[in-house]
């Protein structure tokens, strides 16, 4: 027996123990985001027990002058059942891509903190489509035969979290990374083959004790913002932000694009950072081939219970605003009801081969076969997300088609500039000038530019509102060669929605 040839055993073997690290961490980070969420009713009520031992350490007369209270906190009580109720429906319809039952005996009692300081190495997540239900449009449930990993953070924290005035900010959380690897054929076999075996046939008891364990309150006040962001992307109350933000940039699309509608294939769009979707659904309505990007598993886990499971317009109430009672007006403000979603996607109008991918950006995007695929990229309060701004403008300049439109809308707020607790974390922060300057060095030329002031999950009935200025502008990148044409099979693929009498969630 050749040499070679055992050293090619030897380093198979090595590659299927990596990988089967890989998903054992997979699991684990993935087990320690739906605790975060069945967590929260737990937390939320420590909050209200918080404010009865307050209260109940007044004195009389302090107490009579605000004997209200004791009823403000029942009804608080009944606000966190109802979004209990919703994370929990939307926890039923998860499907999780992995075997959640795997490393239980070894991790069960594990301390979740010691997650927060492991960087996993990116695996590949190729989610599979499964049958619907033609009638109501909603899937059957979320399958993959590969491995998927979450990011979101704070300006101080790993994850989705809140700054300093409550708002939600969406950043990387170092232990968990992901990547989408890209197809070469976009008809997916929709039979259950498709999935190679390796998922449950249906989701596992999420409050089986074996499958629960505590997690830091940071991990809940992500789940907090994933609802304060459903009110921006899904619900009437923020039609303002979504017109501060989104509306430009499909003015800008719809102006770029006038005969996309004509063509036998529509243009190819992409969202990084697509959050809860709203942005990419609305582009795919436009007439585009648009894939959503995002990183974060708890954005991911909420925007596919919403895109797929919905079946009517305020199907679900949430109290988004529960969880502070800083700055508010009157206490019904901060207890009032939110109907989600303002609008049912599935009869919204999109355009065939929308989809949303997860994983990391620069992983997902930065592989060779995603060169010259995309007609267009829409960046949206993304562009600070990276540990190295530059490195996302130069994917999004090879990604783009020669000709093709880069809009971007955002600050610079540099989600990591502040992250001390991780020597190895890079943080590139230059200004808004030396971020143009170098998407002019990638082949762009600047076509439109404009300020514009927004707020960014902001309670409009707050009495503090923190304000961007954000920059907008449209680019295109220059003509370095003969056009070539991509066709869109090399588009990673995800949870993909279908304007017909069927949904589609891969």
């Amino acid at each position: 027996m050749s040499t070679n040839f055992m050293k090619g055993i030897e380093e198979d073997e090595e590659e299927l123990v990596r990988k089967k690290h890989e998903e054992a961490l997979e699991v684990q980070s993935l087990r320690r985001i739906i605790s975060a969420y069945l967590n929260y009713p737990e937390a939320a009520e420590d909050d209200v027990g918080r404010y009865e031992r307050s209260f109940r350490r007044l004195s009389p007369s302090h107490k009579a002058l605000l004997s209200h209270l004791p009823l403000k906190y029942q009804k608080l009580r009944r606000c966190i059942a109802k979004n209990s109720y919703f994370i929990f429906e939307m926890l039923k319809a998860f499907d999780p891509p992995l075997d959640m039952s795997q490393g239980m005996n070894n991790h069960e009692h594990e301390c979740p903190n010691s997650l927060d300081d492991k960087r996993l190495s990116c695996g590949g997540m190729t989610l599979c489509p499964c049958e619907s239900d033609s009638a109501t449009g909603r899937v059957s449930g979320l399958n993959s035969n590969g491995s998927h990993r979450d990011n979101g953070g704070n300006e101080t924290d790993n994850g989705l979290s809140r700054n300093c005035n409550g708002e939600c900010i969406e950043k990387e959380d170092n232990a968990n990374e992901g990547i989408c690897r890209s197809l070469s054929d976009p008809k997916i076999s929709c039979s259950p083959d498709a999935c190679n075996g390796e998922v449950s046939s249906s989701p596992p008891d999420w409050l089986h004790p074996s499958l629960q364990m505590h997690v830091p309150l940071v991990d809940v006040d992500k789940v907090r913002c994933v609802i304060r962001n459903i009110v921006r992307d899904w619900a009437s109350e923020g039609q303002r932000e979504r017109d501060q933000c989104y509306k430009p940039i499909l003015e800008e699309l719809d102006r770029l694009f006038p005969n996309r509608t004509k063509s036998s294939i529509p243009p190819a769009c992409l969202v990084p950072g697509a959050g809860l979707g709203r942005l990419a659904l609305e582009i795919s309505c436009l007439g585009f081939a648009t894939q959503g990007n995002e990183f974060s598993y708890y954005m991911m886990i909420c925007s596919s219970f919403i895109l797929n499971y919905t079946q009517t317009v305020g199907e679900w109430t949430i109290h988004p605003w529960i969880h502070s009672n800083c700055n508010s007006l009157r206490d019904s403000d901060q207890l009032r009801p939110i109907s989600v979603p303002d609008i049912h996607p599935a009869s919204a109008g999109i355009t065939e081969g929308f989809s949303m991918c997860g994983g990391d950006f620069v992983e997902v995007y930065g592989d060779p076969s995603q060169v010259g695929v995309w007609d267009a990229v829409v960046t949206c309060f993304f562009l600070d997300t990276a540990h190295n701004i530059a490195e996302y403008i130069e994917i999004i300049s090879k990604i783009l088609k020669d000709g093709g439109i880069w809009i971007n809308f955002g600050p610079l707020l540099y989600h990591f500039a502040d992250v001390y607790n991780q020597e190895d974390d890079m943080s590139i922060e230059i200004s808004l000038e030396d971020v143009k300057r170098i998407a002019l060095q990638y082949g762009f030329q600047l076509e439109k530019e404009s300020t514009v002031e927004t707020t960014f999950t902001s309670n409009p009935r707050s009495m503090m509102q923190n304000r961007y200025f954000a920059a907008f502008w449209t680019m295109r990148k220059q003509a370095c060669s003969a056009p070539v044409e991509v066709e869109h099979p090399c588009m990673p693929q995800a949870h993909e929605l279908c304007d017909s009498d069927k949904i589609t969630h891969l």
